[in-house]
């Protein structure tokens, strides 16, 4: 079982017809953000599709912030020590 779960807003494949797509994901157990070019090592994409990839990345960085405070709050914190 992964630990990321994927964007599934996200459908991005290369402008080229290559098949090449992009995948963001975030890290459900320490809230880091993969970006993965997936079948090759780099894309070319549309105005339209580079902005879905920002976009993408912007909802998975918010996940991730969520998930770390959630994390650092959590019991056996270094926050609930100092209460």
């Amino acid at each position: 079982m992964s630990a990321y779960s994927s964007d599934q807003d996200l459908n991005v494949t290369d402008a080229t017809g290559a098949g090449v797509e992009l995948d963001v994901a975030t890290n459900l157990l320490n809230g880091t953000v993969r970006l993965s070019v997936l079948w090759t090592d780099e894309i070319h994409l549309r105005p339209d599709d580079a902005e879905r990839v920002a976009h993408a990345l912007l909802r998975a960085a918010e996940r991730g912030r969520r998930i770390a405070e959630h994390r650092s709050s959590g019991p056996g914190s270094s926050t609930d020590a100092s209460q």
